[in-house]
């Protein structure tokens, strides 16, 4: 009786996790907008719609530009990056509620439904900052940062920051499904603390230092210091971002590991 290499059990185990993630994918697409695959169109246009909104109720009030000569880029090197934690994270947390048949098949575990919202996700936050610098561009302003590599690693990392808080806030969902409101209700705090609005520098000490512990201002932050040279960012820790990121992934990973079967027994 013949031994299967180490090597050939990999890459089935490999093929299982990535069918098995296609299969979620697709079912996830399928469900969730008009029961059809191009319905996932919708996923994308949400927050850019969201965007267009707050624009242009700004412009209307007619607020001045604190930094560079757009209001328009302006507040989407807030908006991309809070949105981004937002909607991302948002429907990580639900996506182990919202897909409980799934875990009906045995090979189907909480995590791959993670994965696969997450992959689903990030494809549409990249959509999405397509069709916002598309619209920066139709309308005439120029969303080029001053700093390209520094305003990539700032999206990489808000992205990595949303897939880590959603892991975690999916995986409590999973067990607790009311959290889900809870952090529903806790997004609202998370935009109106963001920085999308104002300047960090220009507030309080008193209310900027306890706003600065928040990982997505950090992100907002790091944006903004990418495309305006001389953008006063002394509160700015690149390591902190990444370091709550990884804590929240880690926690996640764990409490799945530790309640998978409480979880699969809904």
């Amino acid at each position: 009786m013949s031994k299967r290499s180490p090597r050939g059990s990999i890459k089935n185990a490999f093929v299982q996790k990535k069918n098995v993630m296609m299969a979620v994918i697709l079912r996830d697409m399928r469900t969730r907008f008009f029961n059809h695959g191009l319905g996932f169109l919708v996923v994308p246009l949400w927050p850019l719609i969201h965007m267009l909104v707050l624009l242009a109720i700004s412009n209307v009030m007619g607020r001045s530009v604190p930094y560079g000569e757009s209001l328009n880029v302006f507040f989407g090197t807030g908006l991309v990056p809070t949105l981004a934690f937002m909607y991302v994270s948002r429907f990580m947390a639900l996506s182990v509620v919202l897909n409980t048949p799934m875990m009906a098949f045995p090979v189907v575990n909480p995590m791959d439904i993670l994965h696969g919202r997450a992959l689903l996700e990030v494809s549409a936050a990249f959509l999405t900052l397509v069709f916002i610098v598309s619209f920066l561009l139709a309308t005439g302003d120029d969303p080029s940062p001053f700093d390209l590599v520094s305003a990539v690693e700032a999206y990489i990392s808000v992205l990595f920051l949303a897939v880590s808080a959603g892991t975690l806030a999916g995986t409590i969902t999973a067990m607790f499904p009311i959290f889900s409101t809870v952090y529903g209700l806790f997004m609202i705090v998370v935009y109106a603390s963001s920085g999308t609005m104002f300047v960090l520098s220009n507030l309080p000490e008193q209310i900027r230092v306890p706003l600065s512990y928040s990982p997505v201002v950090q992100c907002v932050e790091w944006m903004r210091s990418a495309y305006y040279p001389g953008y006063e960012s002394n509160l700015l820790s690149k390591e902190y971002i990444w370091g709550f990121s990884l804590t929240c992934m880690m926690l996640g990973l764990g409490l799945e590991r530790a309640f998978r079967r409480q979880i699969r027994g809904g």
